[in-house]
């Protein structure tokens, strides 16, 4: 659990309604990050569907769509029994990419951190410190995002 992200995100009130925009930039960013672990292109499709959406070429119905079509992705993603982690990293980066369209940025967040990791290799989830990196960053995107959205709403 990124701690700091989670003080930002309540620092920005992004759970309320309003800030849907920054909640699916946000978990789109993530989501990107670790596009390149994505297996089902299925999945790449419907993270290319949020990315419509967020750039503004894509509408809401596409939009729900795409967050149905992941969620059965995700939901029946068949991981691995590798002991590597990289079939784990694309099962996090699917996650990733169903809660970024679901609108839940902090999951989408957390799984995409994963994912991250995971791609280091399985051993990797149990230190800490592999997390920080990417910690980091998401907390850094989601103060650039909400700076930006302020300041494009004339707040």
């Amino acid at each position: 659990m990124n701690e700091e992200l989670s003080r930002l995100a309540t620092e920005i009130n992004m759970g309320e309604p309003q800030c849907e925009p920054l909640r699916l930039a946000f978990g789109l960013a993530c989501a990107q990050r670790t596009e390149h672990l994505l297996e089902n292109p299925q999945a790449i499709r419907c993270l290319a569907v949020l990315r419509s959406f967020v750039e503004g070429t894509s509408d809401r119905p596409a939009l729900a769509q795409a967050a149905q079509e992941i969620a059965q992705v995700a939901n029946s993603h068949r991981g691995s029994n590798s002991i590597d982690g990289s079939a784990h990293a694309a099962v996090s980066a699917t996650y990733a990419v169903a809660n970024a369209l679901a609108g839940r940025a902090l999951d989408a967040a957390g799984y995409a951190a994963y994912a991250a990791v995971y791609g280091y290799g399985g051993y990797a989830v149990t230190d800490p410190s592999a997390f920080e990196a990417e910690f980091a960053w998401q907390v850094e995107k989601l103060s650039e995002l909400a700076r930006a959205v302020t300041v494009h709403s004339g707040g």
